[in-house]
């Protein structure tokens, strides 16, 4: 049995206990929040006893292993480095970081605590974004990905109220890219590694942030290009493009149905079924990686949660957003 703390009393947190309850070695033990009352009130709804306002004690508690981080992004990397510090093990909410120094010094406390790393990107574990993995090599050479994630935020109705909420303040290290634009890019990475150029643009709110944009990726024999947005929504697919074919999945958070239409006319549903929850994957990973002794996913590993941030980096200083947390790294 793992014994998990929580970081964060949000919707995401209610969705990730949902589903990580259907694990079998995994333990809600404790609950972090800033207010006492909110702690409590959400431990109770887990049935949960041990409650936190301080992080420097839950990190010390003797009563979990291992901590949930799904505070904003600008926190990341502390809260995770003072649980690792404490031989605590992290599965931290995407983006891992707000910049590629912070997840440097993360990936280093890791490594010297020996301690499990690993960022909750949670489409590259799902049995569909397997199956688009495994069945690459049916379209031939790959020359193009492209992928879509625009959805049309309600927060945003409340910055056009003149009510700034979190999702577009730069002190948190949010925006489109970060937010959602990197539900398309993780799987690019995964699916083809490092790429050679980078080409960003975005529109920028009033704060700063990105309100939606576009990122290319350049690889020596093909380009991924994706599209994001949290002022509008699109409601097209995304795909791979091989010179034999096509796999073309509905949408990437997540997955459900994903077809090859080979250039011959020939279509083939390569659909998985899904039994468990999204989130239910990313936990599945983790407990397994806990219990064997290793400290890294060959999944969400921490060689691609990097490239990812560095992508991420170069990205946002070509549209022009800057973090807080950017100028603190010097």
């Amino acid at each position: 049995m793992i014994r998990f703390g929580i970081i964060g009393t949000n919707w995401i947190t209610d969705r990730f206990l949902q589903a990580a309850s259907g694990h079998p070695d995994f333990q809600l033990s404790a609950v972090y929040s800033r207010t006492k009352e909110r702690a409590m009130d959400f431990a109770a709804k887990y049935g949960v006893s041990l409650t936190f306002t301080s992080l420097e004690e839950m990190a010390m508690s003797s009563d979990i292993d291992a901590v949930y981080i799904a505070s904003p992004n600008s926190y990341h990397a502390e809260q995770a480095i003072l649980f690792m510090n404490h031989k605590k093990h992290v599965l931290c909410e995407k983006p891992i970081a707000s910049n590629a120094s912070e997840l440097r010094k993360m990936i280093q406390a890791a490594k010297e605590n020996n301690v499990l790393l690993m960022e909750a990107l949670k489409t590259t574990f799902l049995p569909n974004f397997q199956s688009i993995r495994d069945n690459l090599s049916k379209i031939g050479p790959v020359r193009r990905y492209f992928s879509s994630y625009c959805q049309y935020s309600s927060r945003y109705d409340a910055y056009k109220e003149g009510n700034v909420l979190n999702a577009f303040k730069p002190e948190f290290s949010n925006g489109s890219l970060m937010d959602i634009g990197v539900y398309c890019l993780y799987p690019a990475v995964v699916l083809f590694g490092k790429p050679n150029e980078i080409k960003a643009s975005g529109l920028l709110l009033e704060t700063g942030v990105d309100a939606e944009g576009s990122l290319i990726l350049k690889y020596e024999d093909k380009e991924a290009v994706m599209i994001f947005s949290k002022i509008t929504n699109s409601f097209i697919p995304s795909e791979v493009q091989g010179e034999e074919g096509s796999i073309v999945f509905d949408k990437l958070n997540p997955p459900e149905d994903v077809k090859i239409y080979y250039r011959n006319g020939e279509i083939e549903d390569i659909s998985c079924a899904q039994t468990e929850p999204p989130m239910y994957y990313e936990t599945k990973e983790f407990i397994e990686l806990i219990k064997t002794g290793k400290r890294e996913s060959s999944i969400n590993s921490l060689e691609y949660s990097l490239m990812v941030m560095e992508i991420l980096d170069e990205a946002r200083r070509q549209m022009g957003v800057v973090y807080p947390s950017d100028e603190m790294q010097g």
